[in-house]
């Protein structure tokens, strides 16, 4: 097949644009990612081969291995791993198939600081894209496993790429950087040295299972003779070459890393960074994770876990399409990289391991839903994971603030799927509050400051503080000093409607149903309740008259308890979804029936006093009809609604503004 020459999609090309400015400082990223993707790549060359029998693929020695050479200035990342055919090639390099894509590209631009920017990295898997930091063109050279022709991929980042098979690849992937020209005055970017390589390696890649291994000449060594040492070390595949036979060169091969699973050594024989870098490694993150979690469990069924939280929320946290991040080893084999059965989906920020014993390693996504010792292993892994979260809100407060800020909205999403492991996290739940606007708080300690004679634990769900703190329905808690949770997230409007109580205090929303809060301390019980039947006596009528006007909009209209300045809110029945899960539903594609509301009327309001002394003293009741609607239609709009007839409403109220000019 000739050589084909094709344009990068326009997004490739606008990232491509920015890493060859280099907007990183540590340019040191590019090598850590491409040893990630070697060791992928060998990950899955050895589970085909332990599944397919038949697979005609050399899997005896899977090893990384890198080569520089300084008088041609190029470096080499090579793999004798699963490789890439021609059209996996042109599929994943040639594009950046993200959905969040545009995101990740603006934010990128934005980002100020060197922390800033370097956190991006990796996040929608452009990390071979960060070659071009260091090289001036790369090329790329592979062959997938058990065929027999292989692609050669080559770019200068300048738009284009070309794409040619190529006979003679052996298996595997090989990339191949020419770097750019050195600068005398940084020797700390030189990547053709031999210890910055090392360097590299043993901070970011240490951990990594299969040997990494560089060709380090010594002198006067020959061209001739490096080439004949590096390729009789490489056939020989152990830590030390043999002789090549001249004796004016002495060049082995060298595992520059130590192989060893973090999570298969005790705590004491780990490091905080050695931990760190495994946690990079897997996630393709630039920054330290927010808590490490261990996990081993003995018994009948043996296993390790060794997890993480991030810091920071991935950009596709809620898109269809995310990927997990807990990766599936049997007796240190890699077996799956985003297995879903692991933990549930409320925890798919979690990233990290889990090394099983006695799995098969001829296991699908499918057999794992089925498997119990993987059910079994999921529910102890979401309860380890929630008993560290509240830990770090007990003994670290700083870094769980920072835990709930970036993943509490998809925390509560378990509070509708997992009823058995509620209790747990509402007890890691935090809320915003009317007690404190600074804080949030937890349902502890809101029953803690809950006043005498209080059952309930009120709330209101909306779409955002100020809204909800402008609230009619929040008047008669504000006069009163009651604490009302403040609920803006989409999935609080869901949730809400699964759980019932904490700790036997009912969760009542402050827009919904009677509430019915006395008039004071100073009064009792058997005056607040007279005072309330005289009032329903007096506006009976008007009650009544307004029921059946408004019928078409209206369940009902009574008298309210939790108006104290406003003259009317609209309330939902006790049992009735809100106006706001209405709309997400129909959001989604389902057909949910219109619910009929209710309206309350503040029976110490002067509006709502003038229209019942209308009512009883005038025949006419015109005028009072069109207040009525607009009424109705004004506390529509107090909770952030519309009128059903906006332009009706407009003209009854630019009338009723003229007759006051």
């Amino acid at each position: 097949m000739p050589t084909e020459t094709f344009e990068f999609q326009v997004e490739a090309r606008q990232l491509l644009q920015l890493m060859i400015h280099s907007i990183y400082s540590n340019k040191d990223v590019f090598l850590r990612e491409l040893i990630s993707n070697s060791s992928d790549a060998l990950d899955k060359l050895r589970l085909a081969a332990l599944r397919d029998d038949t697979l005609d693929a050399d899997a005896s020695d899977l090893r990384i291995e890198i080569e520089t050479d300084k008088d041609a200035r190029t470096l080499t990342v090579r793999d004798n791993g699963i490789g890439m055919s021609y059209d996996e090639v042109s599929r994943l390099i040639g594009t950046i198939a993200n959905s969040g894509t545009a995101a990740f590209l603006k934010e990128l631009r934005e980002a100020q600081d060197t922390a800033g920017a370097e956190g991006l990295i990796g996040q929608f898997g452009v990390g071979f894209y960060a070659s071009f930091m260091v090289a001036d063109e790369v090329t790329l050279l592979t062959r997938h496993a058990g065929e027999s022709q292989g692609t050669r991929w080559t770019s200068r980042g300048e738009g284009t790429y070309t794409l040619e098979s190529v006979d003679d690849a052996p298996q595997g992937t090989s990339v191949t950087l020419h770097l750019k020209p050195a600068d005398p005055e940084n020797q700390l970017h030189d990547y053709t040295s031999a210890w910055k390589i090392k360097e590299i390696v043993k901070r970011y890649s240490d951990f990594i299972t299969w040997p990494i291994r560089t060709a380090t000449p010594t002198p006067p060594a020959a061209e001739k003779g490096d080439q004949e040492g590096d390729q009789e070390g490489d056939q020989g595949g152990g830590e030390t070459g043999g002789d090549t036979g001249d004796a004016a060169v002495a060049a082995e091969p060298e595992t520059l890393n130590s192989m060893k699973a973090l999570w298969a050594r005790s705590r004491d024989e780990v490091s905080d960074d050695e931990y760190h870098e495994l946690y990079k490694h897997i996630s393709h993150d630039w920054t330290n994770p927010l808590e490490t979690i261990r996990l081993q469990a003995e018994g009948t069924f043996e296993y390790q876990a060794l997890l993480f939280i991030p810091a920071q929320a991935p950009h596709d946290l809620f898109h269809r399409g995310h990927q997990r991040g807990v990766q599936l080893y049997v007796k240190r084999v890699f077996i799956m990289e985003d297995c879903e059965a692991l933990l549930p989906p409320y925890l798919r920020f979690v990233k990290g391991v889990v090394d099983a014993q006695d799995l098969s390693l001829n296991v699908s996504r499918e057999i794992l839903q089925q498997d119990r010792q993987i059910q079994l292993m999921h529910r102890r892994l979401a309860k380890k994971v929630l008993s560290s979260v509240k830990d770090m809100m007990n003994s670290a407060p700083d870094r769980y603030a920072t835990f709930w800020r970036e993943f509490g909205a998809v925390l509560k999403e378990g509070l509708l799927t997992d009823s058995d492991n509620r209790d747990a996290l509402l007890a890691v739940s935090s809320f915003a509050t009317t007690h404190d606007e600074s804080e949030p708080t937890t349902l502890e300690r809101y029953v803690e400051r809950m006043k005498d004679g209080q059952n309930d634990v009120y709330y209101m769900t909306g779409d955002s503080r100020q809204s909800i703190e402008n609230s009619p329905h929040m008047e008669a808690f504000k006069a009163r000093g009651i604490e009302v949770l403040l609920l803006t997230d989409p999935v609080d409007e869901v949730w809400v409607g699964a759980v019932a109580q904490y700790e036997g205090k009912s969760l009542r929303s402050v827009a919904k149903g009677e509430i019915d809060l006395g008039d004071g301390e100073e009064e009792s019980a058997d005056e607040d309740r007279e005072k309330r039947e005289k009032q329903n006596e007096a506006y009976a009528d008007l009650l009544g008259w307004m029921s059946g006007h408004l019928g078409d909009d209206v369940k009902e209209v009574r008298l309210s308890s939790r108006l104290t300045v406003s003259a009317a809110c609209v309330v939902s029945d006790a049992h009735d979804i809100t106006p706001a899960l209405e709309n997400m539903y129909r959001a989604m594609g389902q057909e949910v029936p219109a619910t009929k509301r209710i309206l309350e009327l503040n029976p110490d309001h002067l509006l709502v006093k003038g229209m019942n002394e209308g009512f009883t003293e005038r025949a006419d009741r015109t005028g009072l009809a069109e207040t009525a609607e607009l009424l109705h239609a004004l506390a529509v709009l107090a909770e952030g609604g519309q009128p059903k007839d906006p332009a009706r409403f407009v003209k009854l109220m630019a009338e009723r503004l003229e007759r006051t000019l």
